[in-house]
């Protein structure tokens, strides 16, 4: 093979590679007390996909898990936590947890009813000084590619309560969303899952698609 040939083969294996490579993953929060983080499993690869194809990310396909220990939290500037039980972060997790929002990575809590009265008292010590607030409508979060001039959309129906959206603020940045009494990650599942109907899936990945692209692009 002629040198220069050969370079030019190299030079274009090694711009594929580069072009096959995401520029970045999400993961899904793996945690102690027994609840189910594991649920919704096609929730964050859909909406992956739904990202990739509507906002043009390169987001790695597949689904990756992180524990709040884990030193590979630092990987990852969008984690997903999900459940319906029991959570308990250790105090190594919750420090690490810390210096994770801190250090500018974003946790998106969904309760996937259940969820509420565990992770409250676990984020306290993650936070200690930190209560969660409900942001308002007017919040960036509803307004990104997508907007939501009322807030979140409502996927699944449980004490008919109104779907809202809760902050903790550190230092004037978001660094952790709560979506309760919403099911958000259930209307990213596969439509079979529930039967939902389709514009209900497309409104939960759009407010979805909304609450990532913030994450990743707020200062």
């Amino acid at each position: 093979m002629k040198p220069f040939l050969f370079l030019f083969l190299s030079l274009l294996s090694f711009l594929t590679s580069i072009a096959q490579t995401p520029a970045f993953k999400i993961a899904k929060l793996k945690y102690n007390g027994g609840g189910d983080w594991y649920a919704n499993k096609t929730s964050l690869p859909n909406l992956i996909e739904f990202c990739n194809k509507h906002l043009k990310t390169t987001i790695g396909t597949d689904e990756e898990i992180v524990e709040p220990g884990s030193a590979e939290l630092v990987l990852y500037p969008f984690v997903h936590m999900t459940g319906h039980g029991n959570v308990v972060f250790s105090d190594a997790e919750a420090q690490n947890l810390r210096r994770y929002l801190e250090g500018g990575g974003f946790l998106h809590i969904d309760d996937n009813y259940g969820l509420n009265k565990f992770v409250r008292l676990e984020m306290k010590k993650v936070f200690p000084e930190l209560d969660f607030v409900e942001l308002p409508f007017s919040h960036a979060i509803y307004h990104q590619k997508y907007d939501f001039p009322k807030g979140l959309p409502k996927v699944h129906e449980h004490d008919g309560k109104s779907p809202q959206g809760f902050g903790l603020i550190y230092k004037g940045r978001l660094v952790c969303f709560f979506s309760y009494e919403c099911d958000l990650g259930n209307g990213w599942e596969d439509q079979s899952v529930y039967n939902d109907p389709e514009t209900i899936r497309q409104q939960a990945l759009k407010m979805g698609a909304n609450i990532l692209t913030f994450a990743i692009t707020q200062p």
